[in-house]
């Protein structure tokens, strides 16, 4: 059975969506685009670990999420998934690295195109990602989300 509540944050209210204790959807709000049977009931019962670890992103004291996730996706979206939670905190890579780090040098355009649909914004880093060149492309929740998330890693990174 799913189950949803929303988040506050820095960035705006995050609806959480789990399935079975496991993070299937982590969208930032409005999730004008979720069905609503994709997010289920509203409860904000067993989301305390996921509230706790957000918070403590946001404050700059989290650098990892240990959350069960389970998401949805083809093979290759899973692959680019799992590659940008590799990406460690403070750091960027280009849609190319990601490309060639998942097997497919020629794919930056794909790898773009897995980001769009990442279902798990923030724990799954795809913010991280940017431009061959330096700048920051292509976010779903807008770039000046994607800019204030790097920044807050940049400022916290330099506190430890």
């Amino acid at each position: 059975m799913r189950t949803h509540t929303v988040v506050p944050s820095p960035i705006g209210p995050l609806t959480v969506v789990r399935e079975g204790g496991e993070l299937v959807r982590l969208a930032m709000s409005p999730p004008a685009h979720l069905d609503p049977d994709e997010l289920g009931d509203r409860s904000d019962v067993g989301f305390g670990d996921v509230v706790r670890q957000l918070g403590e992103y946001f404050a700059g004291e989290r650098t990892t999420f240990d959350l069960p996730l389970r998401p949805h996706g083809s093979a290759f979206e899973l692959a680019v998934w799992d590659q940008l939670t590799r990406i460690p905190y403070g750091e960027t890579r280009s849609y190319g690295y990601v490309a060639k780090a998942v097997g497919e040098p020629g794919g930056a355009q794909a790898v773009g195109a897995a980001n769009g649909r990442n279902p798990l914004a923030v724990v799954v880093p795809c913010h991280r990602v940017i431009g061959a060149d330096g700048t920051l492309v292509g976010f779903g929740g807008g770039l000046p989300r994607k800019r204030f998330l790097l920044d807050l890693e940049q400022r916290a990174d330099r506190l430890f």
